[in-house]
């Protein structure tokens, strides 16, 4: 409505010159503004009240996007330029009945989102991944290489941490298999959790870090911060830093992770290792002495994540697959494989211990595997040889 954004251009116009402005004073101005604009009696109570929610999202929150955010039943947001805005509910996806006013008011959302957490995006960086101030991961794509429009994707993450008991209320882990894996991150078992995407590899991960001894020293590295570790005193969250508009002063993950085996860390956590990293986490970290490590990653199956992990070491490094593969079987001790069913149900699929190599192939052993009537256990845990 062109008086509504008349009001917020006003609004807008008065904050910039104003310091330090806080909420009650924006809507107090925004109440007077409405007032001005929609004398008693001219509109309903409820179209005032949603005129004023509105007005405030735009200035200080998210603009439309803040109410979708606000809302529990949504795990997903996503933007297809500023006609088309889809949210996923209880596994399903719905197309809302929300648009942007403007390419501009779309613009203004991105600008915010990648400034609050000192990124930046523009037509040199047209992608990037930053996140929301509760930790919910966010993609951007600009318009000139989304042809739809600027494309926005956010994963919320719930604002209470989901616990190793919900997961086994959902059905999604067995308490059997809940409790074994409590007993290998107790003892410092190197583990690694992979899926697809949506497969709630983080939300596991998260679950997981509960059973950390809570007197222990904990780094974790991300590209983004999205971890939500309750619990541990010791702990020191790293996050990577883009490059600056001259291309530099860039701290990668394997910045990162090097840095960490500098900090005395009792264990390493790693959101997600995407590329050379890999190395650093396997060559320099686990088999260095640093066990009780737990990353994840994306890949079809247990098994395909070890062939990832390789594919990921030798963009960093350029020595022969056996010696590859050799550290991985030396230094990786758990597979953890997660899906999303058909349902749209999340679960535990597979728990595969990391064995010796042979005739040139790591081996595994199945320990817990998903088949039809759910997790069962069907190996015993092997005590590793020297790879």
């Amino acid at each position: 409505m062109e008086k509504i954004e008349e009001i917020r251009q006003r609004i807008l116009n008065q904050i910039s010159i104003s310091q330090d402005i806080s909420d009650e004073e924006i809507y107090d101005r925004i109440d007077e503004e409405l007032f001005l604009a929609f004398p008693s009696g001219s509109i309903t109570a409820r179209n005032r009240l949603e005129y004023r929610k509105d007005l405030f999202h735009s200035i200080r929150g998210l603009d439309l996007l803040q109410g979708l955010l606000d809302d529990e039943e949504i795990t997903e947001i996503m933007v297809n330029g500023k006609d088309h805005i889809f949210v996923e509910k209880k596994g399903q996806l719905f197309e809302t009945d929300k648009h942007f006013a403007s390419e501009a008011r779309l613009d203004n959302v991105i600008q915010k989102i990648v400034g609050r957490v000192n990124r930046r995006v523009n037509e040199s960086k047209p992608i990037v991944d930053a996140r929301l101030l509760d930790g919910s991961r966010v993609n951007i794509v600009l318009a000139h290489i989304a042809l739809e429009g600027s494309a926005i994707t956010i994963r919320k993450f719930p604002k209470e941490v989901i616990t190793m008991d919900q997961l086994i209320q959902w059905g999604s882990i067995s308490k059997e298999a809940a409790e074994f894996l409590k007993d290998l991150v107790v003892k410092k078992y190197n583990i690694f959790i992979s899926g697809g995407t949506g497969a709630g590899k983080t939300t596991f991960l998260n679950a997981l870090t509960d059973y950390i001894p809570k007197d222990e020293r904990l780094i974790t590295i991300e590209d983004s911060a999205e971890l939500q570790i309750r619990g541990i005193k010791n702990l020191v969250r790293l996050e990577c830093r883009e490059a600056n508009s001259e291309g530099e002063n860039a701290i990668t993950m394997r910045n990162l992770v090097v840095n960490a085996l500098r900090m005395r860390p009792s264990r390493l956590i790693i959101g997600e290792v995407r590329s050379g990293e890999a190395f650093d986490l396997i060559a320099g970290a686990l088999n260095t002495g640093h066990s009780g490590s737990i990353s994840t990653g994306h890949a079809n199956s247990a098994k395909d994540m070890l062939k990832r992990l390789e594919t990921m070491m030798l963009m960093a490094v350029d020595i022969p697959i056996y010696a590859i593969r050799s550290q991985i079987a030396s230094a990786v001790d758990i597979l953890i494989h997660l899906g999303r069913m058909p349902d749209k149900t999340r679960k535990l699929l597979a728990i595969e211990e990391v064995c010796d190599i042979k005739d040139g192939e790591i081996q595994t052993n199945p320990l817990f595997r998903y088949e039809k009537g759910g997790l069962k256990k069907v190996g015993e845990l092997q005590k590793k040889k020297d790879c």
